[in-house]
C-alpha cells in the first residue's frame, strides 16, 4: 500500500500561507514563489483570500501546532516543517526537467535520502527531456492520425519510450525526434506472453519482465499470484482469471 498519495497541486497566482521566520520558511517561501504561488504570510489573511495550503515553520512546537490545528480546522492542508506527524502533505525533492517534474518523497522520513537521490537521477536524465515531452504534447493529433487505434498507439509509444527505443528519454533528442519518429515508425503488434515467476516478491522480477508487464493490456493471474506482483502493471490493465476471454493486445499470463 502506498504510505501517502502524489499530487501536483497547481498554486500559479493563488494564495499560499507560510508562517515563520528563519531559513526553514524561507526556503519554503522559495518553494512557493518558484511553483508561481502567492506567498501570504499572515494566517488570517491567507484563510479569507482562499489559500489551500499552509507551510508553517515555527521553532516553537507549540505554537507549530496551535497554528496548525487553525489552519486544519479552516479546512487547509498543512505542512509542518520537520515534524511529519503534524503534516497533511510533505515536499519532495525535485528534478526539474519542464514540464516534466519528477518527485523524489520519503513521507519526512530523510530529507538527505530524498536530496541524495534527485542528485543521482539530475544526472542520469538528459536536459532535453522537457523538450522531448514538449514535441509529444505538440504531436497529440500526428499520432491519433497515425494510429487511430487508442491501445495501438499506446504500444507504439511504449516501443519508442523504452530503453533503446527511437525517443528512449534517457537520451539527448533533437527537436525533429518525435516527427521522425511518426513517419518512420512501425506500429507494435499485440501478442500473448507466459511470464514464469520464481518468487512473490515483486523486487526479484527481471528487468525483461518489470518491463513486459509496464505494457501489458490484460493481466491473467491465479489467486497465488500476489497483489504486489500485479501491482506492477498499467493499473488500467484488465485483470483477468485463468480461462476469462481475452482481449487483444499484449496479454500476459502469469504462473508461479
Amino acid at each position: 500500500m502506498l504510505p501517502a498519495l502524489p499530487l501536483f497541486h497547481r498554486i500559479k497566482d493563488q494564495p499560499v500561507i507560510v508562517l515563520g521566520g528563519g531559513e526553514a520558511a524561507a526556503a519554503k517561501r522559495r518553494l512557493v514563489m518558484r511553483a508561481g504561488g502567492l506567498v501570504i504570510d499572515d494566517l488570517a489573511q491567507g484563510i479569507d483570500r482562499g489559500a489551500r495550503l499552509a507551510f508553517i515553520a515555527h521553532d516553537d512546537e507549540t505554537a507549530a501546532r496551535a497554528d496548525a490545528l487553525r489552519a486544519r480546522c479552516a479546512g487547509l492542508l498543512v505542512n509542518v516543517v520537520d515534524r511529519p506527524d503534524l503534516c497533511d502533505f510533505t515536499t519532495p525533492s525535485l528534478v526539474d526537467r519542464a514540464p516534466v517534474l519528477i518527485a523524489v518523497g520519503t513521507g519526512g522520513a530523510s530529507a538527505g535520502l530524498a536530496k541524495a537521490l534527485r542528485l543521482r537521477l539530475d544526472v542520469l536524465l538528459p536536459h532535453s527531456l522537457g523538450a522531448l515531452a514538449g514535441a509529444l504534447c505538440a504531436a497529440r493529433e500526428a499520432l491519433r492520425a497515425r494510429w487511430p487505434d487508442g491501445a495501438t498507439r499506446r504500444r507504439a509509444l511504449d516501443a519508442a519510450l523504452g530503453a533503446g527505443g527511437a525517443l528512449d528519454p534517457f537520451r539527448e533528442h533533437d527537436g525533429a525526434a518525435v516527427t521522425r519518429w511518426i513517419d518512420d515508425a512501425v506500429p507494435a503488434k499485440p501478442g500473448r506472453h507466459v511470464m514464469h515467476l520464481t518468487s512473490t516478491d515483486p523486487d526479484d522480477l527481471t528487468l525483461r519482465q518489470a518491463r513486459l508487464l509496464g505494457h501489458a493490456d490484460a493481466l491473467i493471474a491465479g489467486p497465488d499470484v500476489p497483489p504486489a506482483i500485479l501491482a506492477r502493471a498499467r493499473a488500467d490493465a484488465w485483470r483477468l482469471a485463468p480461462g476469462d476471454p481475452e482481449p487483444e493486445g499484449v496479454v500476459v499470463e502469469l504462473r508461479l
